[in-house]
């Protein structure tokens, strides 16, 4: 490393590059950089002021705020978020829970990549929708999520912090509202070395200079007089990007598609207004008061003056012109004295490091110097010698570029000492052979390798992962508090690329990643992911759902439990067993496996059965044992375009459910919404389930299916529902029975979704263990008696937009309540129309299906057998 630089945890962690250079490219491509993006960094180096956006969700934050603040001011602009949006919906597949998590989590990224802002997290579980704080903290460990904001803060040290939301009912959600409680508390407590002293072996108390709270109309009392507020104009345009900042939020926010936030485009004024919190007084301004010139650091301002003079030289048609000066703006913040000891200078020597780096990636945009490294294959395992193609090309003119040497951790092949000049516009490519430790972790994202709890990640002692810091040798120990905060996992692999430029060192450090062409999108990179040896995949979110238990414990005959078995390498053998506890059965008690090639899969069946026809819920879990070893997850792989293809490793485990169930009909048609995985639980309770196509819903064909379910969402997504909503109409007015389950009160494809008119609403029951008030309707007695057992141990909500009026030919079934609230009655109307009859229902069986919830089942069968007479 050079000579006093301690490398900062940023560095460390993220294998990015200054993200304020906007260009859009296809998730995980390498960087490259325009004129333009190259003299809006150079304009960056030479400003060291620092922001930090704070709230709750994805999709909270402000993207034109934080488009404004880090491509006009020029800051380095961080959207905190305190959870990773587990708790939501998902408009574009089945994902939920950690899986949609793992998703909205790249769809921040790729929003900052868009914006040009940095991404990070508390440890905070989203649990779903809270309407109080004092709910929220009483799930989330307040003091735990307050020392991440304080860790962050801490790292990156923001002159002004911003929160979304008001710390009151105004903010709506109980996380919007605690986000700002925390904030208001992190303000104090980041400067405070006597809160969370902990973490000073790495950083240093910091004491942002103010707070504010970006408020507007949505939440202020109409009339209320805004002018006190400071205010500030973030719809300008930017000439370098070609864009307007409310142009660049536009495509930003559309890159949260899992909640349906594509936006339109704005362009002209946008005004932005604060409330003060706490903090120096400004009256002008946001930073009011505040250096973020080099003068700030001792020492720094010679650095400033040449960065002045790079730019004014500066040649949009030769960027590599400027690389003389660049090396000498690096020499120059080499020379800045930094010593250890007083904060002020050691929150310097951060600052200094910080644009170190900064201007080492400036120097290779201007040099014009490509490296890729890429794997042929999308996965690898633990001790297994990777081949590795390194691609390196330099594209700028008059600079000098010597390729030293290439190497990564553990690897002294033949392209240990190069000293190869490259020519410009002529590639090189370099083949690698690396050797994969045994200590390599599988590429689980960090935050789900330990259970958690439903308020709260909990995060590993130590990450160990593989030299990706340049002059860094050999493998790298990463704390719990140093990965707490960071988006993501850091690269499992990466090499390192020895430069001379104009015979000045420069080290470039590259992710290894999966590089293939698709014949249809071309050119696809996904970060490479380290999995087990052996995998060991099950249905997924699959419950195994026993009815008929008297046959089934005197018959000896019960359901199949497939366990796909998946190599990691080739040459995988060993035997797969399921666990259970007593009072089931399995046969056969193990099976042998052989997997010859990498990625072979194999199938092998195992049968289980209940011994006693006492009702419960329990769990299975398959296990593969490989010499010795014993492996328990599968790989889940999360693929849409907007994001970088992701790798879950999810425990197989399944539900085991003995349930006594009656059920009236047989044949269920299916018209799946946004995505859910309720046709799967249906067929496990012994129904017929076809999968209707938008464009086959006719009551000629409806006719021959005893119940038509909607799947969630589907008259906010399927537009086909504008002209069959009549066939549906038709099929239920002829004797049919149709069940909707819940549709978002905004959005929908077309005024009403029943037969008679009903309006749709945000209300919702959140506590998901709530009591619940039966009524005496037929819907509750037949086939199944429901009782208010059959809502307990529900998972995340009871029910959510509930209808908030509605014709009275509705009649209401059940009525619950959260804590201190009026009781709602419309989880679940039903209403006769002609021969048939309309069921909607709020409740969240989509959930609490593959949950393995019995009362659920009952449910959802006692809407299915509705008017039917005969049980089954």
């Amino acid at each position: 490393m050079l000579r006093h630089f301690r490398p900062r945890l940023a560095a460390l962690l993220l294998l990015t590059v200054n993200c304020s250079l906007l260009t859009e490219t296809k998730a995980q491509t390498p960087k490259t950089y325009t004129s333009s993006e190259i003299l809006l960094g150079l304009k960056k180096l030479n400003v060291l002021g620092s922001v930090m956006y704070i709230a709750a969700h994805p999709d909270d934050e402000n993207t034109r705020l934080i488009a404004y603040l880090a491509n006009e001011r020029l800051l380095e602009t961080s959207y905190l978020s305190c959870t990773r949006g587990d708790g939501g919906q998902n408009l574009i597949g089945p994902e939920l829970r950690e899986g949609l998590g793992v998703i909205r989590t790249q769809e921040l990224l790729a929003a900052r990549r868009l914006d040009g802002g940095r991404q990070f997290f508390t440890r905070a579980n989203d649990f779903g929708f809270s309407k109080t704080s004092d709910e929220t903290f009483r799930i989330w460990d307040k003091e735990q999520v307050l020392a991440d904001m304080v860790w962050v803060i801490r790292q990156r040290r923001p002159d002004v912090l911003i929160t979304r939301f008001p710390p009151d009912a105004r903010a709506g959600h109980g996380h919007h509202q605690a986000s700002a409680i925390l904030a208001a508390e992190a303000f104090d407590a980041a400067g405070d070395p006597k809160r969370f002293p902990e973490q000073l072996q790495y950083v240093q108390a910091w004491q942002p200079k103010r707070l504010f709270w970006n408020t507007g109309s949505f939440f202020v009392k109409p009339g209320e007089n805004m002018d006190g507020y400071l205010r500030l104009d973030a719809g300008g345009y930017n000439p370098l990007l070609g864009q307007s900042y409310g142009e660049i939020a536009a495509r930003s926010r559309s890159n949260h598609r899992s909640q349906g936030f594509g936006s339109a485009a704005q362009r002209g004024e946008a005004l932005e207004y604060f409330q003060p919190v706490k903090g120096d007084k400004a009256t002008k301004d946001l930073f009011e008061g505040v250096d973020q010139t080099w003068n700030r650091v001792p020492g720094g301002a010679a650095v400033g003056k040449l960065i002045e003079e790079v730019i004014r030289k500066y040649d949009p048609s030769n960027p590599s012109a400027s690389v003389a000066g660049l090396l000498k703006v690096r020499a120059a913040i080499q020379r800045v004295p930094i010593k250890q000891g007083d904060d002020t200078r050691r929150w310097s020597a951060d600052y200094v490091s910080e644009k170190f780096e900064e201007v080492n990636t400036l120097i290779q945009a201007a040099s014009g110097i490509y490296v890729g490294a890429t794997a042929s294959e999308a996965t690898a395992t633990s001790g297994q010698t990777l081949p590795v193609n390194v691609e390196i090309v330099c594209r700028g003119a008059g600079t000098k570029v010597v390729l030293g040497s290439i190497s990564s951790e553990d690897y002294s092949g033949k392209n240990g000492a190069l000293n190869k000049e490259l020519k410009k516009g002529i590639a090189v490519n370099e083949k690698l052979e690396l050797p994969l430790a045994t200590t390599v972790s599988v590429s689980q994202p960090y935050w789900l390798r330990k259970l958690g709890t439903v308020g709260m990640y909990q995060v590993p002692d130590t990450i160990s992962t593989r030299r990706y810091y340049p002059g860094c040798k050999g493998p790298i120990v990463i704390t719990r508090q140093q990965i707490i905060g960071q988006p993501e996992n850091p690269p499992a692999v990466a090499v390192d690329c020895e430069f001379q430029v104009n015979g000045e060192p420069l080290t470039i450090t590259v992710p290894v990643q999966y590089k293939h062409t698709d014949p249809v999108l071309g050119e696809l990179y996904q970060p490479l992911a380290v999995v087990p040896p052996v995998l060991v995949n099950l249905p997924p979110a699959r419950s195994y759902i026993f009815t008929n238990l008297q046959a089934q414990v005197s018959g000896g005959f019960g359901q199949t439990v497939p366990v796909t078995l998946r190599a990691g390498r080739a040459g995988v053998s060993g035997s797969v067993a399921l666990q259970v506890p007593a009072g089931w059965r399995v046969t056969p008690a193990t099976i042998p496996f052989s997997l010859t090639n990498k990625d072979e899969e194999r199938t092998v069946s195992f049968k289980i059965s209940p011994t006693t026809t006492t009702e419960g819920k329990a769990e299975l879990r398959a296990v593969a044992t490989v010499d010795g070893q014993t492996y328990t997850r599968g790989i889940q792989k999360i693929e849409y375009p907007h994001i970088p293809t992701q790798f879950l490793f999810p425990e197989a485990v399944a539900p085991l459910v003995k349930l006594d169930l009656k059920r009236r009909g047989q044949n269920v048609a299916y018209l799946m919404g946004a995505g859910d995985e309720v046709p799967d639980a249906l067929r496990q309770i012994g129904y017929t389930v076809t999968l209707l196509k938008p464009e086959e819903i006719t009551a000629a064909r409806l006719k021959e299916f005893d119940a038509l379910v909607v799947g969630i969402r589907a008259y906010n997504t399927v537009d086909a529902l504008k002209t069959k909503h009549p066939e549906i109409l038709q099929y239920i007015e002829a004797g049919g029975n149709v069940v909707v389950q819940y549709v978002v009160n905004r959005g929908t494809v077309l005024p009403e979704i029943g037969p008679y008119p009903m309006t749709l609403s945000s209300d919702r029951v959140t506590v998901e263990d709530a009591p619940v008030t039966l009524t005496k309707h037929q819907l509750l007695a037949a086939p199944n008696k429901i009782t208010a057992d059959d809502f307990k141990g529900w998972v995340q909500e009871q029910g959510l937009y509930y209808p908030s009026k509605w014709d009275p030919k509705y009649q209401t079934v059940i009525s619950s309540s959260d804590p201190g609230e009026a009781a709602k009655e419309s989880a679940i109307l039903v209403t006769d129309y002609g021969k048939g009859h309309y069921i909607y229902t709020g409740l969240s069986l989509f959930r609490e299906l593959p949950a393995g919830v019995p009362g659920a089942y009952r449910l959802i069968t006692n809407m299915i057998s509705y008017g039917k007479e005969v049980a089954q």
